[in-house]
């Protein structure tokens, strides 16, 4: 660390504080971005539907949905400097019966008023003509051409990485643990990792942002309620759908989806179910059986045998009313500067369109800082460019063997059905934010992801980790202390215990 005192000190590491961090960097400041995890990314941000939302669904002069609409047409420029993979397959709102067709009418009446483009009604005929695996009792649909695909943990790299390369600084497995106050101003925090002074502290702790602004006596009545949504990956050999497919939203949310991914897969859910462990993030039968009975209203030939993973995230749902008096929502965004504490930016219950609205909330809070009359002076040399690192599994013949010739790390294979080589691991361990344990690893590379689900290329990765970082393999772990993948070796086992 190169000090303790920072102008700018963000407290949560996942796809907005990571946005908020490199849109701070292009100013004269200096800047702390800290997460109690060991990488970055994991709470919300690790597991959702990685989709891009043009902006139909949320009410209009919402919170979210003037940052969702403002944000869809940042993602094209986004992509090309921080070089993450996106995608604008388009999505479609299926209407299933001539009963839920009123409801995709009264979508893009709401898609208008938000100022969606590219949006138009179409036929139970065309859009089985679209899809042809579509559930022929389809009635009609909603057609938006700006519906998006990412990666959110890419994009949360690659967000945090450029920051980086711009003078802000990272620390993991550090967490917050309470502010320093000077009566009614927030001069900084206390972490597991001691005290860090700041100008200004940003929350954007997810799904415990809440428990964070109670710490500074700010909205004691607003609360994160845990809204759990459980996942299937298909095998990208066996399935592969044309768009993204939502059925008519509902009450708790925008339903059960069948979407592609960057990655090639098919991915279906999330369901919505509402449960109080902010780290319960655990699959279960039923909840399972409920995605599939979902996916098959929109696709009935969805065939289960295909699924190569399950996986489930919690959106941090919150209680607070738009600003907007003439909005009759009760489950906005928060974007404050609260008056009753100085120094403290205030986010809360960014959930879904969260990923899609993430660069529009880092542009407002920025907004916010300079009408609080902060001074914020541009760099000269601020580099919005994230180098692209090579990927082995996209390159031609011709590139993969000068790729070798350069680096013969490259020429050696640890994960066959992702195509992953070792010097796309090593590049990974020795990046500007390092990854450090498997999960990291993998989320940066997409190796274990395949059919075999890590079964050929951990002990390979284990082993990597153990050379890179000079530690034992003993010390290499999963996703952070405590979940260590080795207990001894095996040769330290007596004659006794063999037996």
């Amino acid at each position: 660390m190169k000090n303790t005192s920072y102008d700018y000190l963000i407290i949560g590491a996942g796809v907005v504080g990571s946005m908020i961090a490199r849109w701070l960097s292009r100013y004269q400041a200096d800047i702390l971005l800290i997460d109690k995890e060991a990488d970055l990314g994991m709470g919300a941000t690790a597991a959702n539907s990685a989709i891009i939302h043009p902006g139909y669904d949320p009410p209009p002069g919402s919170l979210k949905a003037l940052t969702n609409v403002r944000a869809n047409p940042m993602w094209d420029q986004l992509s090309a400097e921080l070089n993450f993979a996106f995608e604008r397959p388009g999505d479609f709102v299926v209407a299933i019966g001539e009963q839920e067709l009123p409801a995709v009418e009264k979508l893009y009446q709401q898609g208008i008023k938000n100022g969606v483009p590219g949006m138009k009604l179409i036929s139970g005929a065309e859009m089985r003509e679209q899809e042809p695996l579509i559930n022929p009792q389809v009635s009609g649909a909603l057609w938006a051409s700006t519906g998006g695909i990412c990666d959110p943990f890419q994009v949360t790299v690659a967000a945090a990485e450029n920051a980086v390369m711009n003078g802000a600084e990272v620390l993991l497995e550090t967490e917050f643990r309470d502010f320093l106050m000077e009566g009614s101003r927030v001069i900084g925090v206390r972490t597991t990792r001691g005290d860090f002074f700041a100008r200004w502290v940003i929350n954007a702790a997810g799904i415990y942002s809440d428990v964070v602004m109670h710490k500074a006596g700010v909205r004691p009545e607003f609360v994160i309620t845990p809204r759990k949504g459980e996942y299937f990956v298909l095998d990208s050999a066996d399935i592969r759908t044309r768009h993204i497919y939502f059925p008519i939203p509902t009450e708790k949310g925008k339903g059960i989806l069948v979407t592609n991914t960057v990655h090639g897969n098919t991915i279906i859910g999330p369901n919505a179910n509402i449960i109080d462990d902010k780290e319960n993030t655990s699959s279960t039968k039923e909840g399972l059986d409920e995605i599939a009975d979902g996916a098959r209203k929109l696709i009935p030939s969805m065939n289960l045998r295909s699924v190569i993973a399950t996986f489930a995230g919690l959106r941090p749902m919150g209680n607070a009313r738009s600003l907007n008096p003439a909005v009759d929502y009760h489950n906005d965004f928060v974007i404050e500067i609260p008056r009753q504490v100085q120094g403290l930016v205030n986010l809360g219950g960014i959930e879904s369109p969260g990923l899609t609205a993430a660069p529009a909330i880092a542009e407002m809070v920025v907004a916010l800082l300079k009408d609080a009359g902060d001074t914020l002076i541009e760099k000269k040399d601020w580099n919005p460019i994230r180098p692209a690192r090579p990927r082995f599994r996209n390159m031609s013949h011709a590139e993969r063997q000068a790729l070798c010739a350069s680096d013969s790390t490259y020429g050696r294979v640890i994960c066959r059905c992702e195509n992953i080589t070792e010097g796309e691991i090593v590049r990974e361990i020795h990046a500007p934010i390092p990854a450090t344990t498997y999960d990291a690893i993998k989320r940066r590379t997409w190796l274990g992801t395949g059919r075999c689900q890590g079964g050929f290329d951990m002990p390979r990765v284990v082993a990597i980790l153990s050379r890179e970082l000079g530690i034992s393999p003993l010390k290499v772990t999963k996703r952070g202390t405590g979940s260590e993948f080795l207990f001894r070796q095996t040769k330290e086992l007596g004659v006794q215990d063999a037996d």
